[in-house]
């Protein structure tokens, strides 16, 4: 289990289908307060974890978008490591539905004695998949040319306490923790309540998208994000290829991270096809003005900080 302060994406591997010499296939961990969440473990991801510094024990989730290779033939090496590293705790297995014979051979696909529990829950449509204390974990339907489902966390909105208004009600101490728990303290003759001491605090929100077409469901997992991780697989001018092969250019991505009030946009998923990381940043950049970061494996990626 991991701890309970931190927010990062830890990158495992940033190519599409062909991985080359400086990037592995796909695979990203979302670390988000006590939980981890492994998103489409490509070939290779057990060791890029290693080289990454993070633990099997990390794991709680594993979420695939798709069961096209590059995004899911690192999954055997995953669950066997769950068992020989003895993950004490359950991990669940999020996968499109239609594809469960796909996930039961790549969870069986060699001999081992399985001793941890993995938990199969697949995805049959869009909607909440999981609560917890990291919130709200939904899905949205891709279009892609097999099934395919995007994520999107959402931590609930909250109250951020406000130290000038506390010290002017006298409230310090336990009492403020009291003062969260019960939303309301009564010293003396007077109570006070948590909104006369608090304001709003919006909870914050992470996506993550793979191999699609732009749909409905991008937009809907993109909207307010902070921190939005997004396939960016051809430039503009090879947007006929886009189209045809059901994927997203760095122009689009952009384009969906400026309508959508995104706050890091986090490109990845790269066409073995160009030299030049660089390229996906500036065609990007032309449509969001906002933080973009080239994602590179190993890379760790914090989640911003609350704005409000």
């Amino acid at each position: 289990m991991l701890g309970v302060t931190q927010r990062e994406l830890v990158v495992l591997g940033t190519s599409s289908q062909t991985p080359t010499r400086r990037r592995n296939h796909n695979g990203y961990l979302l670390r988000w307060d006590g939980t981890g969440l492994l998103f489409d473990p490509g070939e290779g991801t057990q060791r890029q974890m290693l080289l990454a510094g993070v633990s099997a024990h990390d794991i709680d989730r594993i979420c695939l978008t798709h069961f096209h290779g590059d995004h899911c033939l690192g999954v055997p090496g995953v669950v066997q490591r769950l068992s020989n590293d003895r993950v004490p705790h359950p991990v669940r297995a999020h996968f499109p539905a239609s594809g469960g014979e796909f996930f039961a051979r790549l969870r069986h696909a060699t001999a081992f004695d399985e001793t941890a529990q993995l938990v199969e829950e697949p995805v049959e449509g869009p909607g909440v998949i999981a609560t917890g204390p990291f919130g709200v974990l939904e899905t949205r339907r891709l279009d892609h040319r097999i099934d395919a489902f995007g994520y999107r966390l959402v931590e609930p909105d909250g109250r951020r306490m406000l130290p000038d208004r506390l010290a002017e009600f006298g409230i310090a101490g336990p009492d403020v923790g009291c003062l969260q728990r019960e939303g309301s303290v009564r010293r003396g003759d007077r109570t006070t309540t948590l909104e006369e001491v608090s304001e709003p605090r919006r909870g914050q929100r992470f996506a993550f998208i793979m191999d699609t077409r732009l749909c409905d469901g991008v937009w809907e997992l993109a909207e307010g994000a902070d921190m939005l991780v997004i396939e960016s697989t051809f430039l503009d001018r090879d947007a006929d290829l886009a189209e045809r092969y059901g994927h997203l250019t760095a122009a689009q991505a952009g384009a969906v991270a400026a309508g959508s009030g995104v706050r890091r946009l986090v490109l990845t998923h790269f066409s073995q096809r160009y030299a030049d990381p660089a390229l996906f940043r500036e065609e990007a950049e032309r449509n969001f003005g906002g933080d973009v970061v080239v994602a590179e494996d190993l890379e760790r990626i914090p989640v911003p900080r609350r704005d409000s």
